[in-house]
């Protein structure tokens, strides 16, 4: 017998290791435990005290067993082989988890293979990802009461989904209703009046601290809206409560941050959209500090995604969410948004981020100055013409992005898209602005703005 074997049979029965001391009906559920776990090894031939008994371990055996394995469900290629009167069968931990046999499911439980009661079995399901969130239908929702129309016309706005399409059959095709009109937990994310009552974990939790510790609360917002709607609140309440540097380059006065844009915008939407939605104790909480801003969400690494691959490789816990969001822009390309912000930290050139995944994902941003703290030397602009505060927003996003929309102006500022028409109707009138080109392909002009 090989000295690794006898020293590995002298360790005992533990998490990895299971001896038996016949062939019997029980062997598949013991494959079926390491499968669904780390995988393992049984050893045939020896009593539950490590005794060697010895097994006959001719061809016969070996078909015999390779016969049992073959039950269970789905298939799984393990390794059998025959040292003197002993049979080691080698289990790798599953790839297409949870494997099942005749009599259930079943896990290992330190030295012992434990089968698996109805709520576990749910609860295994979801940790692995078997069972997706926001492909569920939602048993509170109504549709008749809960659809908000609006909602879905910002967001086939957002899209730039042909209008006309009917309304049902878009729902249908972007997973967000069932037969009957059942409403998924996607179809109630993204279009729902409230989501307050039909999925109360999906609120987003802002606060802001004062000083460096949870003592005291000076602001403290709890979004219900939609998705869209909380993603767009929450980056609102960090921008307004975070420092803004500015900075002159030639004429154009540049909004520098504590936090870049994209590095915010993407931590808050990877909060929302890759949260594990089956965790009901805890939300989205984006928390603002004098030294630092943390955003976290519940669950860690989904299932499939190994620390070491953290930021190469892009597991998705929210298929649906994530597609949604992608359609709207909110998204890039999935699985490049821990790239995105990591980039975007670096190219700022102050502060940094640090992510954290274990029971929570968190991504915290440093801040070098503390809130009411000077940042620089702020410039006063006077600008040519006399505009609102409003006004004054719209012509600094058009300068950062010529080719913006009314809709993305509405929702980054926070106002209708028929007062951003009418804001942009004045400033044209005030020869502060222009539009070059065709209201689809052309692009905006921003025109003897700021006085040196």
């Amino acid at each position: 017998m090989e000295k690794e074997l006898k020293q590995l049979i002298k360790t005992g029965e533990g998490y990895h290791l299971e001896f038996k001391e016949f062939l019997d009906k029980s062997l598949l559920e013991e494959v079926c435990a390491f499968a669904n776990s780390s995988g393992g090894k049984v050893i045939l031939g020896i009593s539950d005290q490590g005794e060697i008994k010895g097994i006959k371990a001719d061809n016969k055996t070996l078909s015999r067993i390779q016969d049992v394995l073959t039950r269970l469900e789905p298939k799984l290629k393990t390794e059998i082989s025959a040292i003197d009167n002993l049979v080691i069968i080698d289990v790798p931990q599953g790839e297409e988890k949870p494997y099942g046999c005749s009599r259930g499911f079943f896990i290992r439980i330190g030295p012992n293979s434990q089968k698996l009661t109805r709520n576990q079995i749910v609860s295994f399901f979801q940790k692995e990802g078997r069972i997706r969130f926001d492909e569920l239908k939602n048993e509170k929702a109504n549709f008749k009461r809960d659809f908000d129309k609006e909602a879905f016309k910002h967001y086939v706005q957002l899209s730039h989904i042909t209008p006309s399409l009917d309304q049902k059959f878009l729902l249908k095709n972007l997973d967000c209703i069932l037969g009957n009109d059942v409403l998924t937990n996607a179809g109630v994310l993204f279009f729902s009046k409230s989501i307050e009552y039909l999925i109360l974990q999906a609120k987003v939790i802002c606060v802001l601290y004062k000083g460096t510790e949870k003592l005291y609360i000076l602001d403290k917002k709890d979004l219900a809206g939609n998705i869209i709607e909380n993603i767009e609140n929450a980056i609102l309440f960090v921008k307004r409560h975070t420092n803004i540097e500015y900075r002159i380059e030639d004429t154009r006065r540049l909004e520098v941050p504590d936090i870049p844009d994209i590095a915010l915008r993407e931590a808050i939407v990877n909060a929302v959209c890759h949260r594990d939605y089956f965790e009901k104790g805890a939300h989205v909480m984006i928390e603002i500090y004098d030294d630092r801003v943390e955003i976290s969400n519940p669950g860690g690494l989904p299932s499939g995604l190994e620390a070491k691959e953290f930021g190469t490789k892009s597991v998705v816990r929210n298929p649906v969410i994530a597609s949604l969001l992608n359609r709207a822009d909110y998204i890039e390309q999935i699985g490049t948004g821990i790239n995105r912000i990591k980039n975007a930290i670096k190219n700022h050139g102050k502060g940094e981020v640090n992510f954290n995944y274990n029971n929570f994902f968190s991504v915290t941003f440093t801040r070098t100055k503390k809130v009411g703290d000077k940042v620089g030397d702020k410039v006063t602009i006077k600008v040519t013409d006399k505009v609102t505060d409003n006004q004054r927003k719209i012509l600094d996003y058009m300068q950062n992005n010529v080719h913006i929309t009314t809709i993305q102006l509405s929702i980054k500022i926070g106002i209708s898209n028929r007062k951003i028409k009418d804001n942009i109707k004045k400033l044209k009138e005030k020869n502060l602005v222009k539009r070059i080109g065709s209201p689809r392909s052309g692009y905006w002009k921003v025109i003897n703005l700021y006085e040196k």
